[in-house]
């Protein structure tokens, strides 16, 4: 049953400066945009673009950057109250615009420093979807508490999400990564994984798409999605699996369709779409990011990303 708040977001709100031109690496730009970024963050504000009840809980610096994206965010419609301001610097990112997989340099300051007294636990029983990271979970005192914030959320009946968006950059004890999302794994999960955070995570390269969705379902994850960028994706749970090509799209930016994919994804899952349903409304709002540079619009009509559903 749906609930009143659609989904809670845990994780990283950050700024993304990303080069004005497509580039390999970070040496040969010169021009870089500031984009509000970081995945829950994105996540928590694409599902509002599409009208869902959005939440996010973020930790920024107590600086102007933080009150930028404090501000934006709250523009967009997603509820901020568990946005809180800490002394370290709000965190930013230097990203190459890409067609493909973006290289990128991470300064982190606040985004890690979570409390667990900016969760809402009273308002648990009210949230549909608890969402979280790898990036948000590499780190203590975030990983801690937002592990004890899943679990929580979780007895309050929430469903558990997760995009497993593993980088050794950004988490370095691949082994503890692993242990990590294998403990989120075992709450019922939604898992969504793709080919390089797994090459990443595992250092397994090529696997067998439903061998690792066979993985995920043997540690007790509900549903997982594995996207291979432009080769499509897998999505499968206890019941099925199912294969969903990709289509040609002209690519602007490749920076943040994962979480695109996963917002049009978890929109159709509360609607109550089926799996192959919500793997095409994720494919419908990732192409819809590829093709665009930079922020989605504000407003974006939901029925738009149900289009290949209903044909």
């Amino acid at each position: 049953m749906r609930r009143p708040i659609d989904i809670l977001s845990a994780g990283e709100l950050l700024v993304d400066f990303i080069t004005a031109e497509f580039a390999q690496t970070l040496d040969e730009a010169s021009l870089f945009l500031r984009i509000p970024g970081g995945s829950p963050a994105n996540l928590a504000m694409n599902m509002a673009r599409l009208g869902n009840k959005a939440m996010l809980a973020a930790c920024v610096g107590n600086d102007d950057m933080g009150d930028v994206l404090r501000n934006y965010v709250e523009r967009l419609g997603v509820d901020v109250t568990h946005v809180t301001k800490v002394a370290d610097p709000t965190t930013l990112i230097l990203v190459t615009r890409s067609a493909n997989v973006s290289n990128f340099q991470p300064y982190r300051g606040a985004d890690y420093q979570f409390s667990i007294r900016q969760f809402p636990f009273q308002k648990f029983e009210d949230i549909s979807l608890f969402h979280t990271t790898c990036f948000a979970l590499s780190r203590q005192p975030a990983q801690q508490v937002i592990l004890e914030a899943a679990e929580k959320a979780k007895r309050a009946g929430c469903q558990l999400s997760i995009d497993a968006n593993y980088s050794p950059k950004i988490w370095p004890e691949r082994r503890e990564a692993q242990r990590v999302i294998a403990e989120l794994c075992r709450l019922n999960t939604l898992i969504k994984i793709s080919d390089v955070d797994w090459n990443r995570l595992y250092e397994i390269e090529s696997p067998n798409p439903e061998t690792v969705i066979d993985h995920f379902l043997k540690m007790g994850a509900s549903e997982v999605c594995y996207t291979l960028g432009n080769n499509g994706c897998w999505v499968g749970n206890d019941d099925a699996k199912s294969f969903l090509a990709s289509r040609s799209v002209e690519v602007k930016d490749a920076t943040g369709a994962g979480d695109a994919f996963w917002s049009g994804y978890l929109t159709a899952k509360l609607d109550g779409y089926g799996l192959e349903d919500c793997a095409l409304a994720g494919r419908k709002m990732a192409e819809l990011k590829l093709a665009h540079f930079g922020p989605l619009p504000d407003l974006m009509k939901r029925e738009d990303i149900y289009q290949d559903i209903e044909s």
